[in-house]
């Protein structure tokens, strides 16, 4: 029998498995993805996280290729509105540190046992000594018990740990496009950008390299006039682009790289413009599970609470989710016995934490938006913000200072 099996190879079930590995416990880790993907979507890292994993080392990995962005600015028009310092917090890590997510996994996977891959769970089905895990490897049924199970495989895991229905899906209205773009040297190299204009939110990150991420607000995906249900889910596909008015399919991926490059050189990134080849579309969604526990049975990361992106929160979730419940997990394969009155603390500051980060990504979702005529008010009300003592307390959400973990 096992003594942990996580359900999921991506960040938050890399770093959970090297955190266990580390104080001796037997993991088994499986992974759907036949390989580690190029893709990503998640590029920052907050100080709370660095602070968690400064002691095994894990920072200083992390740090040694990561761009640390130590300030961001609003703009409007071209025009500066205000900068948020995060170095006016007093932290071990005043700043986001900012690289692909490909490389965030290389550095957790070195802790990590070496995933199973092309393994698709099937079921984890609860035992009074342990759980049954169900799954098929490369086209053959497995099946093992293990003592403890944690699902960390994104929105695909919901369905083995929660009946169907038992999640509220909040769907937004709002797409995006996104790139990583190569960008000559800048007086901002190392400062992320947020254009708040009157046809949505450009977001840009620098990353190692010489590269920046884009993030713009896509009207020509976006659902008008009611929110997205739970089954149009963030993916990398756009109905808008699929075929054109002789219902002949047309080049979508052309369509968004075009529709990229038009944001940005309204927004004065024309060299930016000219290096994008490439985007991908998302939509947005929001789910808090109510519970992160049955029995031996975790969800964790994004299979228990998924935010919007814009703002870059969610993976920081789950990795805190992930290196507070190692320790635990670890003292009850040691014990023998469950540490209950600690699990129930961990998990009411986890969901806390998640109810608190949905709700910061919801502003900034809502923000990002085109305002129309509320646009000048908008630019009034963030130029305050960034000017006046409440600053300080923006650097603090902005960085996962109000995480219950932090």
């Amino acid at each position: 029998m096992r003594d942990v099996t996580i359900v999921g190879a991506g960040p938050v079930g890399l770093l959970l498995a090297g955190e266990l590995g580390r104080r001796g416990v037997d993991v088994e880790l499986l992974e759907r993805r036949p390989a580690a993907g190029g893709g990503t979507r998640a590029i920052g890292i907050h100080s709370p996280v660095l602070t968690a994993l400064e002691k095994p080392g894990v920072t200083d990995r992390l740090l040694a290729e990561a761009v640390r962005v130590r300030s961001g600015e609003a703009r409007s028009r071209g025009r500066l509105l205000g900068t948020l310092h995060f170095d006016v917090l007093a932290r071990r890590f005043p700043f986001v540190a900012t690289l692909p997510q490909a490389m965030t996994e290389a550095v957790l996977g070195s802790d990590a046992p070496e995933p199973l891959r092309g393994a698709r769970v099937l079921a984890v089905i609860p035992r009074p000594s342990g759980v049954v895990v169900r799954a098929g490897h490369l086209g053959r049924p497995i099946e093992f018990e293990s003592r403890i199970v944690v699902v960390a495989g994104g929105a695909a895991g919901r369905e083995l740990v929660y009946r169907d229905g038992a999640l509220k899906v909040r769907g937004y209205p709002d797409r995006y496009l996104m790139t990583d773009a190569a960008t000559p040297a800048r007086a901002d190299d190392e400062v992320a950008v947020i254009h708040l204009d009157p046809d949505g939110v450009l977001e840009s990150f620098p990353l190692p390299g010489g590269r920046r991420r884009f993030v713009a607000w896509d009207p020509a995906g976006t659902v008008h006039g009611g929110a997205v249900g739970a089954d149009r889910p963030a993916d990398t596909t756009n109905a808008a682009d699929a075929v054109d008015d002789g219902g002949r399919a047309t080049d979508a991926a052309d369509a968004r790289a075009g529709r990229l490059r038009e944001a940005l050189a309204r927004r004065g990134e024309e060299h930016a413009a000219a290096a994008v080849t490439e985007a991908t579309s998302f939509g947005v969604r929001r789910v808090i599970a109510p519970r992160l526990r049955n029995g031996r049975v975790f969800a964790i990361g994004d299979t228990a609470h998924e935010v919007s992106p814009i703002g870059g929160q969610g993976m920081n979730l789950g990795l805190l989710d992930a290196v507070t419940l190692a320790p635990l997990l670890a003292d009850w394969v040691r014990t023998g016995a469950p540490p209950e009155r600690e699990l129930r603390s961990w998990e009411e500051r986890r969901l806390r934490s998640a109810r608190r980060a949905a709700a910061l990504a919801s502003l900034n979702t809502g923000l990002g938006r085109p305002l129309g005529r509320s646009d000048a008010l908008r630019r009034t009300a963030v130029r305050a913000a960034l000017s006046t003592t409440a600053v300080r307390t923006l650097a603090r959400a902005y960085s996962m200072g109000f995480d219950a973990d932090a």
